[in-house]
């Protein structure tokens, strides 16, 4: 394929601009087109002594098929940051400029300008300070894709992990919880795998309660909601299992037990995946008509601006999003 990844700047008052110039620099293996504030990304070459040259850009096609070493091609969100843009700090003005990068990267990739987008890190106090009231990247690419489920899948070289709620009150998810929803996460658990070239994926399926509820000793989710979209799936020719208890069944996966595990809210899920490390974590939404990758970090605020930040993670959800594009 010949179209560009689209990469998103995120929140330019943390560590995205620096990342992104760090990933230039090393060298890219396709053609890569930013989206942020140029003045951000000129600003990171500087201080990293970089001799990055930004090209502005207005649509993707305008970049070349190849990745061009020294250059970082852009499409500039507006209006422009300001140059004394506090580093490290919560910022409207960042906020608001991290969800337009977003939004016209989804644009583009639903015109099929873009063979997939590569997300740093936004600010989710930053963008509220801007008066956008969304709990986050996925639920922005959601909204403006009208796709109407999607999961979060958190991928690193020892496990897979995916999500069947995501940024809701640790209350709220026993009442969130359905037969579908499960379902459709096993589904697309299952669909992930096979868009990794797993060709028969084993799906574990984490319990709610401890101890998987324990016959009801401990809440009865694992078996009126649980249990019976499992066997949906099964129906549907997934192999897919549990509920197992959530304090075992990620080290079973991790052993190669799985190749998945659904998790049933953000912290089950995500504690187990960044324990092992956040520098090859990769974060990608499934569901979606287009690739999203993600860093599985956020945007360091503590240590922006000063040179240190790892790359690591943004170059692993860029040569992940190719491997699921093909390339």
């Amino acid at each position: 394929m010949s179209l560009p990844v689209a990469l998103t700047v995120g929140d330019a008052a943390g560590i995205g601009p620096e990342i992104i110039v760090k990933l230039h620099a090393q060298g890219l293996a396709a053609a890569c087109v930013v989206y942020g504030d140029v003045g951000a990304l000129e600003r990171a070459a500087k201080m990293l002594g970089l001799p990055m040259q930004c090209i502005t850009v207005d649509t993707p096609q305008s970049v070349p098929q190849r990745p061009q070493p020294g250059y970082l091609y852009v499409r500039p969100t507006k209006p422009a940051l300001p140059e004394n843009l506090p580093l490290g700090r919560v910022d409207a003005r960042a906020g608001a400029a991290a969800v337009e990068a977003l939004r016209m990267a989804i644009d583009d990739a639903m015109q099929k300008h873009v063979r997939a987008i590569v997300t740093a890190p936004l600010n989710k106090e930053s963008m509220h300070a801007a008066g956008i009231d969304f709990p986050g990247h996925t639920e922005i690419l959601a909204e403006q894709s009208g796709t109407e489920h999607v999961a979060m899948m958190l991928v690193n070289d020892q496990l897979r992990v995916i999500l069947a709620t995501i940024h809701i009150a640790l209350a709220a998810v026993p009442r969130t919880l359905t037969i579908e929803l499960e379902r459709r996460t096993i589904e697309l658990a299952h669909r992930a795998c096979m868009a990794l070239g797993i060709p028969a994926p084993r799906v574990a399926v984490a319990g709610l309660n401890p101890h998987a509820g324990e016959q009801r000793k401990f809440g009865n989710e694992d078996l009126d909601i649980i249990a019976p979209a499992i066997a949906l799936a099964r129906a549907q020719g997934i192999d897919a299992t549990g509920p197992w208890p959530g304090d075992t069944v990620f080290m079973r996966a991790r052993q190669g037990e799985f190749d998945i595990c659904v998790a049933q809210y953000h912290d089950q899920g995500l504690i187990p995946i960044k324990y092992l490390g956040l520098d090859q974590g990769v974060n990608v939404t499934v569901g979606l008509p287009f690739v999203r990758t993600s860093v599985d970090h956020g945007t360091a605020f503590d240590i922006a601006g000063q040179g240190v930040a790892d790359p690591s993670s943004l170059r692993t959800a860029f040569d992940l999003a190719l491997a699921l594009t093909h390339a």
